[in-house]
């Protein structure tokens, strides 16, 4: 674990004062930016509050708005962390994406929702990092393109 730790802090910094859950999950979240930036991705906005809720990472990927949801598992003995994207997650975010496009006057744009599963192996190595590209369709709300 002394590892992980070591190797957490370098990359991602000082751990901060937020509960041990939310401190988890931002540095999935650090993780994921860091691979997206490398994969070309031009990232507009982390954390994007959208009065109803979050979006973890909105970017561009050439000319398409993505919707990247995070999720970090300590280990997939529990499930992937993908699987975590339930269909009611889903309709969630496809809301706050709705939201998001409408308050940016973006609503013709074309948009999609990608997935970043995070699994932090307790082999003290660095995270798996594995990326779904247009992972789900809009749930529950018509009117967004994919």
């Amino acid at each position: 674990m002394k590892i992980l730790a070591t190797w957490k802090t370098r990359i991602l910094g000082k751990p901060t004062d937020a509960a041990p859950h939310i401190r988890f999950g931002r540095d999935g979240e650090k993780v994921a930016l860091r691979y997206l930036k490398r994969k070309g991705y031009k990232i507009i906005e982390k954390n994007a509050d959208v009065g109803r809720g979050e979006i973890d990472i909105v970017a561009l990927d050439g000319d398409v708005i993505v919707f990247v949801e995070v999720k970090s598992r300590h280990s997939s003995k529990d499930g992937h962390p993908a699987d975590f994207v339930t269909p009611a997650k889903q309709r969630q975010l496809t809301r706050l994406a709705l939201l998001y496009l409408s308050q940016h006057r973006w609503s013709e744009e074309p948009a999609r929702f990608d997935v970043v599963a995070v699994t932090w192996e307790e082999d003290g190595g660095k995270p798996l990092v594995e990326h779904f590209v247009d992972a789900f369709e809009a749930t529950g709300l018509d009117g967004m393109y994919s």
